[in-house]
């Protein structure tokens, strides 16, 4: 069939005098395993660039255990610079730092986890054996009142320094009980007055405002002042909570395991169960995976219990992953929290400088839980180091697992004519590089997904062009 070459370059013209109104991107899927704030797979008083049991596997938290006795060996003297190391450390592995308080535990090189100093204010320490080990072990009288005002100002100061820091990842309301684990069983002391406990949780609200805080089921209970267990009461106040014993189906008792008669019910009688839209929900194994595997324990079904708690971290400790049980681990870690998916944006080709520009989106949570920091849609402008970053008022905060359509809007006003470049990202406040990485191909380095390109125009050519 003939071509006729004067209808082509009529098209042709008519192409350039009406190019297209909008420009549609559509990403492809990516099924990577990704290490994003605020979820995923924890190390365990280590960093990911130094943990050989994590195998390739991302993390974007490491989680650790600091004693009073550490952090504030001297009287007033808390060791700031301590906390400020892991802070950094955490930052270059590539993750941030979740952290709880101790008072008492059962460590053979340190038998009290609190400070001797504490004797200087009439504080009374106890004595306590736990579980046959040599001991004995000491743990201050937390209802002698100089205890709690001395406590809790370690609180406050922490929080002064560290609440809302871009490289603290989660709080775990600690302090009370044997490793801050809100109980003391084995050690025949009784555990503190309610008004002690419910001071206790009050101070970590008030000092770590702006941090996602999590608490023990355990502390479901433990009864407060007001008619609540204290879970029920830090759940009120927003926290999220924690369980330790992920995997447990028998390893204690063969009539009794914390999957089936424990936990269910303890997110109940701590009116849990809608918690984790708003506060994270974290596991740690028990014992770790290799005595899952040993014990002939269900992995898929453990981890399904995890994700069915709308989970966004889990902890093996730091050891080692069981070959059998990687696959499940990999297929947990692709649900575990949330899972950002940009399905569609759609944007103008062309824009009047000084005009606000216009994307609308379609977005997916694959996960199980939401994003609860306030990080914000943003978009880059250009290339290079002459590229315009713009944070915009839209943030993924509290976006549940499902579909969401999205529409942003930013100002042009600083942006020269021409044709340049725009790319999509998600950024914390602190910065304007991208701190979430999304399950989509193409993603740069840095974390910014290009969308194509937006011609931008004085308003005198715009007119031109429109005749």
């Amino acid at each position: 069939m003939a071509i006729d070459m004067q209808v082509l370059l009529a098209a042709s013209v008519m192409a350039v005098a009406n190019p297209p109104a909008w420009v549609e991107f559509i990403p492809r899927e990516s099924d990577a395993l990704l290490a994003n704030p605020g979820m995923g797979w924890q190390t365990f008083h280590r960093f990911a660039d130094s943990d050989p049991a994590l195998e390739g596997l991302p993390s974007g938290s490491a989680y650790f255990r600091l004693t009073w006795a550490d952090l504030e060996p001297e009287d007033g003297q808390i060791q700031f610079a301590k906390l400020e190391d892991l802070l950094t450390r955490a930052r270059r592995a590539g993750q941030r730092l979740a952290l709880r308080v101790m008072c008492a535990g059962t460590s053979q090189w340190q038998p009290s986890y609190s400070p001797s100093w504490l004797t200087n204010h009439g504080v009374q320490f106890l004595s306590y054996r736990y579980l046959g080990k040599e001991g004995p072990f000491w743990a201050p009288d937390m209802n002698d009142v100089p205890w709690l005002a001395l406590h809790t100002r370690l609180i406050r100061k922490i929080g002064e320094r560290l609440d809302g820091h871009p490289d603290l990842d989660v709080l775990d309301i600690g302090s009370v009980g044997l490793w801050g684990e809100w109980h003391m069983s084995g050690t025949g002391i009784p555990m503190p007055q309610p008004e002690v406990c419910h001071a206790v949780i009050d101070a970590y609200f008030e000092a770590f405002p702006r941090t996602p805080k999590v608490m023990l089921i355990g502390a479901v209970d433990v009864q407060l002042t007001n008619g609540l267990n204290a879970l029920q009461y830090g759940i009120s106040r927003g926290a999220g909570w924690r369980a330790d014993c992920l995997g447990d189906l028998g390893e204690f008792s063969r009539t009794w395991n914390h999957m089936r008669d424990y936990y269910p019910q303890a997110i109940v009688r701590g009116g849990a169960g809608d918690a984790w839209k708003y506060a994270p929900v974290a596991f740690e194994s028990c014992f770790d995976m290799r005595r899952w595997v040993e014990k002939g324990w269900d992995v898929a079904a453990i981890f399904r219990f995890a994700l069915g708690c709308h989970a966004s971290y889990i902890n093996n400790k730091s050891a080692p992953i069981p070959a059998a049980a990687r696959a499940e681990v990999e297929r947990c870690l692709r649900q575990l929290g949330y899972r950002l998916v940009v399905r569609k944006v759609r944007f103008p080709a062309h824009v009047r400088s000084g005009e606000p520009f216009r994307l609308d989106m379609e977005w997916i949570n694959r996960g199980v839980a939401p994003p609860y920091r306030d990080d914000r849609i943003a978009l880059r402008i250009g290339e290079g180091e002459s590229a315009d970053r713009v944070s915009t008022d839209v943030s993924i905060r509290g976006w549940l697992p499902g579909e969401r359509r999205v529409e942003v809007q930013v100002e042009t006003r600083r942006w020269p004519p021409g044709r340049h470049a725009i790319a999509l990202g998600v950024v914390a406040a602190h910065n304007r590089t991208p701190s979430v990485r999304l399950a989509v191909e193409g993603v740069d380095a840095q974390g910014w997904l290009p969308l194509g390109h937006v011609v931008v125009e004085l308003p005198d050519e715009l007119c031109v062009r429109a005749r």
